[in-house]
């Protein structure tokens, strides 16, 4: 997993837990700025045209109250990192727009997966995101930030969810590579090693559906009542963000079934290679069965043992043992065939 590459801090003037700091100005590129910038600008930016994006590290004691003293972030976003839900989400907090997204990592072939979470608050003139850990929406967005011609604070939040997204796409995709392959591996001698992938790969699936697909019903109440300062092809922009997300989502619940249907494909032929080598051990008993009676009456200590005087009893036997033997197999086959 490759790492954010946070600036360079001076530790000595750097104390307040932010990575990146921008500030964003029509027909500018977005520029950089320090911490000590950045609390200056904003008390200029509601003023002039624009917008300022803070990231920061929630690890860092003093982000928190940092962020609450020198910009409008309410304690509501901070109550929602410490005690809300981890699925994503978009909704409305008064005039304020609270996003959570997640990023994850996905290893077909691994026991577990690697996740981390972003949460946003969106203003009219700023955009904060917060995290514990690395996050790669946020890399790949300060990678190419200078190229994207982001002009507001929904733009950049409209950029975050198409690239989340792309990631479930992604993983859907990998997905099915994975699961033909052992759709391909079915008749071999591992099918026991593809029941227990396909499982796993099932859990992990159901879980990035839980964190990485929206939360409906947030999704359209924002729909239905946006914030003013919001313009109309914005809330254009997220409908169709929700459109193509249920496409995706389709995508994976027909994955997730397609799944279940060959783990019950493995299952049965499990359940058939028990049932033959069960049978085999049957035929093997009854077969074996004559020559274990005649063998225990005959091995009785007791006097007035049949043919004990007979020079031809031991070739009798064989053939009164063949005969039963083979009247044995006879009926062990034709049950098979009546099944």
């Amino acid at each position: 997993m490759q790492k954010e590459k946070p600036a360079v801090l001076n530790f000595n003037k750097e104390v307040t837990g932010m990575i990146y700091g921008f500030v964003f100005r029509p027909d500018q590129p977005p520029e950089r700025v320090s911490s000590q910038q950045v609390q200056e600008t904003y008390q200029d930016i509601h003023h002039e045209q624009g917008f300022i994006w803070i990231h920061v590290n929630l690890n860092h004691a003093m982000s928190e109250k940092w962020l609450k003293k020198h910009f409008s972030v309410g304690d509501a976003f901070f109550e929602e990192i410490r005690e809300g839900s981890r699925s994503t989400r978009i909704e409305r907090l008064d005039d304020i727009l609270l996003a959570v997204l997640n990023d994850v990592i996905f290893h077909p072939e691994g026991t577990s997966d690697e996740t981390s979470t972003l949460w946003l608050s969106c203003h009219q003139q700023l955009v904060v995101t917060a995290r514990h850990k690395p996050v790669r929406l946020i890399e790949r967005l300060f990678k190419r930030l200078e190229h994207l011609n982001i002009g507001s604070p929904t733009e950049l939040l409209v950029y975050l969810l198409e690239e989340q997204e792309a990631l479930l796409e992604q993983i859907v995709r990998r997905a099915n590579q994975y699961v033909d392959i052992i759709e391909e591996r079915l008749l071999s001698h591992h099918v026991k090693k593809n029941r227990a992938n396909l499982g796993r790969l099932r859990r992990m699936l159901l879980r990035f559906q839980r964190l990485l697909a929206p939360e409906p019903t947030a999704l359209f109440r924002l729909f239905n009542r946006p914030p003013a300062w919001i313009a109309p092809d914005v809330v254009q922009d997220l409908r169709q963000f929700a459109e193509e997300f249920s496409v995706v989502l389709n995508d994976l619940i027909a994955l997730t079934e397609r799944i279940r249907l060959l783990q019950e494909e493995i299952t049965s032929r499990q359940m058939e290679q028990s049932n033959r080598t069960l049978y085999v051990l049957t035929v093997i008993t009854v077969l074996a069965l004559p020559i274990n009676i005649v063998a225990g009456f005959f091995g009785m200590n007791v006097g007035g043992i049949p043919l004990a005087n007979n020079h031809h009893g031991f070739v009798l036997l064989v053939v009164i043992v063949a005969i039963f033997t083979l009247l044995a197999g006879w009926y062990a086959f034709k049950r098979r065939d009546d099944n």
